[in-house]
């Protein structure tokens, strides 16, 4: 047993050990600061132990593997720690730079968590195609300095600590020891450590191992609870070593049937791969004396939780709930993916934004799509965006898919900037009318306004036609969905700035003759919702949950639809209310067309990634699957066990929603190209 008297292995299994504990705590911090956990309620959650026990083996597996080049080097026959201060210089210069990135990561973690409730991946790559923007957004919401001066605090503690370890240890008086028990020592540490890294414990093959991987931290089907099992340094390079092929034709090929069915395809090709298909002028068309105006309007981050129509206890949206009162009112409306480009890309599109990787307005092959405002004949159209219409390359989307489209963005208004998102969403809304109301008399528009003031860093204007902030226990709006008091004001905000973008079109002389189209972008992060059902926090439902209303009092009489309704339907549904003609090769569909599979069925990403968690979601049930089609369970919405899977009680539903959920969801990545227009 001299082996065990070894300094080397002391000082590289206790950095190890410490390498661990600072990992844990990490760990902890994010259980506590950022889960979002009610602790009083852990104890009905039985997963979250096994979860945790998941979390701090891959905290294990990547201490040992920061520390492998120290092995490395502690082990070199000649030149070693033990006998070169070269080699300990080198071993401490990895180590803080080591020891730095991976705080970073963790930084950075806990603030993408924070802000979209999911861990870093691979995706989190396209922010930094934004940088400045990005940057601007994360000076303007985060104490910054304090953050770096943390971390560089804690990367020099830990070092400290480390080269603490190394005079306890590599500069003591060696032992002797003889070479059998250095040789037996040695092959027993190489199979510990293997066992580590490999993490798993069960049913061990030494021919074919099976490491413990990303997909084990999400047994218990409950987003939350999975996400205590990930290390971030960890997934984040599983994400980004994964390839991965745009589109999978072989998997279109086979829910072709479906899907073309779905569609409503009327002349279907299984060998093309067709999805096109023509809706002439329809006879529900709204009646006017003159073709109306379309305006499309973004709600920056609005969820439904945040909106009083939808069971928001503290009155947040009153002039959005009168206007539900007044319009064709969804509820049970949904994005396809949350974030602000890929809905943009979306509603313009009428393809889900699947791409896993990055956004599809950042790829230069793909952004010049067929879209249906195209079909609005002799419209005038525009485009006005508060900030820079750049952030995610949109404006490549919108110049090259909406022909003559008139874009309008921060260089272009006479308002002041009131932060990295450009000028106020009431200045927005004044610009705009100071437009529209010059629009030639008798030619219709289109007009898509992207709202920004919902989001991060929560500004309140100093000119805001007399808003004014609600100070509220910060207890009082966290019960109630939103995480800060300045969250709640902003949405507030937001809503009254409809109310003003209302009575600016009437004084304007262009509210009568317009189709008002009001949707959120995603919900942002929300605390506790217990005024939505269940199954909208279990299974992360109110990220792609989103308010939506159809307002044109003059035009079309208040209705409520029940029915899920997605993202890509809004164009095709509000031509079918112009009453034109089009061609749509896309996912969307007109609402006012019955269903062929029945109950309406919306596709969704529920989770993005390298390896994306998939669903189909209708008025009374969420189907969700891997990316892969694995691990498919039927969800009951209605339930206050929503995690239950429900599909032995409903095969039938669980086999249409199934084959629908795989199928939509490869569809759309093919779309992705397929939509691309050859002109």
């Amino acid at each position: 047993m001299g082996w065990l008297h070894s300094r080397r292995l002391h000082y590289w299994l206790g950095a190890v050990a410490l390498l661990f504990c600072v990992l844990a705590v990490l760990r902890a911090a994010f259980f506590v600061g950022f889960s979002g956990f009610d602790f009083g309620a852990l104890g009905e959650i039985e997963a979250v132990p096994e979860t945790l026990g998941i979390g701090l083996r891959f905290d294990l597996r990547l201490a040992i593997l920061l520390m492998l080049p120290v092995a490395l080097l502690a082990w070199l026959p000649k030149w070693n720690l033990t006998r070169s201060r070269a080699m300990r210089w080198l071993a401490r210069i990895y180590l803080v730079l080591a020891l730095g990135a991976v705080l970073l990561v963790y930084i950075f973690d806990f603030g993408h968590y924070a802000y979209l409730g999911v861990r870093i991946n691979a995706t989190v790559l396209r922010f930094f195609e934004d940088a400045q923007i990005s940057t601007d957004m994360v000076w303007q919401t985060y104490p910054v300095i304090w953050i770096t001066l943390g971390w560089l605090l804690a990367t020099a503690l830990i070092w400290w600590l480390l080269l603490r370890l190394e005079r306890v240890t590599l500069d003591r008086t060696a032992k002797p020891i003889n070479r059998f028990s250095l040789v037996w020592g040695s092959s027993l540490m190489v199979v510990l450590v293997f066992l580590a890294i490999l993490g798993r414990f069960d049913s061990i093959n030494l021919e074919n191992p099976v490491p413990l991987r990303w997909s084990d931290a999400f047994f218990s089907g409950d987003n939350r609870v999975s996400a205590l099992g990930l290390n971030p340094v960890i997934f984040l390079y599983d994400t980004l070593q994964v390839p991965h092929e745009p589109f999978d034709r072989a998997q279109v090929a086979a829910h072709y049937e479906v899907v073309s069915r779905y569609l409503g395809v009327s002349q279907p090709d299984a060998q093309s791969l067709n999805f096109v298909r023509h809706q002439s002028p329809q006879p529900y068309a709204v009646a006017a004396s003159q073709p109306p105006n379309v305006v499309f309007i973004m709600l920056e981050s609005l969820g439904t939780s945040a909106v009083g129509a939808y069971g928001n206890p503290l009155n947040p949206t009153p002039n959005i709930d009168r206007l539900a009162k007044q319009s064709w009112f969804f509820q049970n409306f949904y994005v396809p993916v949350t974030g602000t480009a890929k809905t943009v890309w979306a509603s313009i599109s009428g393809v889900p934004d699947v791409s896993r990787d990055e956004t599809a307005t950042r790829n230069p092959l793909i952004t010049r799509q067929h879209s249906l405002i195209n079909a609005l004949p002799g419209y005038d159209k525009y485009y006005m965006i508060g900030g820079n219409s750049g952030w995610a390359n949109m404006n490549a989307l919108v110049r090259q898919s909406i022909d003559d489209v008139r874009l309008f963005e921060e260089r272009d208004w006479r308002s002041p900037m009131v932060d990295v998102w450009g000028i106020s969403d009431l200045d927005l809304f004044k610009e705009s009318d100071r437009i529209l109301r010059n629009q030639a008399q008798g030619k219709p528009f289109f007009a898509y306004i992207q709202t920004a003031g919902n989001h991060r860093p929560f500004t309140i204007p100093a000119q805001n036609d007399g808003f004014e902030v609600l100070d509220l226990p910060l207890e009082t709006v966290q019960n109630a969905g939103s995480r800060s008091v300045a969250q709640y004001n902003a949405a507030r905000l937001l809503d009254f700035n409809i109310g003003r973008l209302m009575e600016i079109a009437q004084q304007g002389g262009w509210y009568d003759n317009t189709i008002f189209v009001m949707f959120g972008d995603h919900n942002t992060r929300i605390s506790q919702i217990p005024h939505m059902p269940p199954a909208f926090e279990k299974l992360g439902l109110e990220s792609n949950n989103v308010p939506m209303l159809i307002h044109a009092p003059k035009l079309l009489e208040p209705k409520v639809i029940e029915q899920a309704v997605g993202l890509a339907d809004l164009l095709p549904t509000v031509l079918g209310m112009v009453g034109v003609e089009f061609r749509n090769g896309a996912m969307g569909r007109d609402i006012q067309q019955p269903a062929p599979e029945g109950e309406r069925v919306v596709p969704l990403v529920l989770r993005e990634g390298t390896f994306p968690l998939i669903g189909g979601v209708t008025k009374d049930f969420l189907l969700q699957m891997q990316h892969d089609g694995s691990q498919p369970t039927l969800h009951d919405l209605a339930s206050q066990t929503p995690l239950t899977d429900v599909a032995d009680q409903h095969p039938e539903e669980f086999q249409r929603l199934e084959q629908l959920t795989r199928g939509l969801h490869e569809t759309s990545r093919l779309m992705l190209y397929q939509n691309v227009r050859a002109d």
